[in-house]
């Protein structure tokens, strides 16, 4: 476990190199979401009640949601790293030393997220201040146990679906095209457009089977409220079911991958 604290270290200190540049990307990327909360001040103006069981408050604290878990959960650059070392031959170092690559870059993942939560603090939390006579809380302290939990098994199912399409690039020559429609994909089904419960209701049971409303909608939805009851654990075992089965397939695909891999530098 040595080797990979060290890891996190360094993951740390690289980072850190690009603080600003983590700073400035989290406090641009509220500009999108200040449209979105006018585009739904504009709407409910005309609205007595409530739109798919969200007031102006639910609706606004739901956009804010998402910008606190996407985060804590993204996956940034390490997909195009990854494939980065396929392609350049960099992997060849990882397969004469002791140390498990999968391991590697979840290190390196998770010491970036917490790097980039720290310096998404300051912005993040000046427009929520703005914006808290909007803001909604958990109903409870199990809800929020559970949206932690929950996030949690976002960012690594986030880390394990990107490492996994990574990987193909033992195969495949350029995968930003895969990688861009998986992520277009990704954008509305998994509620960063629009809450998924605001779509006919058959569609968003086909979706919840799904792993794109775990990268997102599903924590949020915990702690709105939304997601309550038998859903609730029915969803955090359908969640941890499909990290589970990313895992593993990473594993498969590296595992196969490595068999056709044949090093071209490092």
């Amino acid at each position: 476990m040595q080797k990979y604290w060290h890891v996190i270290k360094i993951g740390l200190a690289n980072t850190l190199v690009y603080r600003f540049n983590f700073f400035f990307r989290v406090a641009f990327s509220l500009i999108p979401l200040l449209a979105t909360i006018y585009l739904w001040r504009t709407i409910y103006r005309g609205q007595t009640g409530t739109v798919a069981g969200y007031s102006l408050a639910g609706m606004i604290s739901y956009y804010l949601m998402v910008t606190i878990v996407d985060t804590l959960t993204a996956v940034t650059e390490d997909d195009w790293q990854i494939a980065a070392d396929i392609k350049d031959g960099n992997i060849s170092q990882f397969l004469l030393k002791p140390i498990n690559y999968l391991a590697y870059r979840l290190c390196l993942f998770f010491s970036g997220r917490l790097i980039f939560t720290a310096v998404s603090l300051v912005p993040v939390g000046i427009f929520m201040l703005c914006w808290r006579h909007y803001f909604v809380g958990p109903e409870d302290g199990t809800a929020l146990g559970c949206f932690l939990l929950s996030t949690f098994l976002t960012g690594l199912l986030q880390f394990f679906m990107s490492f996994t399409m990574a990987l193909l690039a033992f195969w495949l020559l350029e995968i930003s095209t895969l990688i861009f429609m998986v992520f277009a994909f990704e954008y509305i089904a998994g509620g960063h457009l629009f809450p998924l419960n605001i779509l006919p209701p058959v569609l968003a049971r086909v979706l919840n089977y799904t792993p794109f409303p775990y990268q997102l909608y599903f924590p949020v939805g915990i702690y709105l409220g939304q997601v309550t009851g038998p859903a609730l654990w029915r969803g955090l075992l359908i969640q941890s079911g499909w990290v589970l089965f990313f895992f593993v397939l990473a594993r498969v695909v590296w595992s196969r991958g490595i068999r056709k891999y044949s090093a071209v530098g490092g």
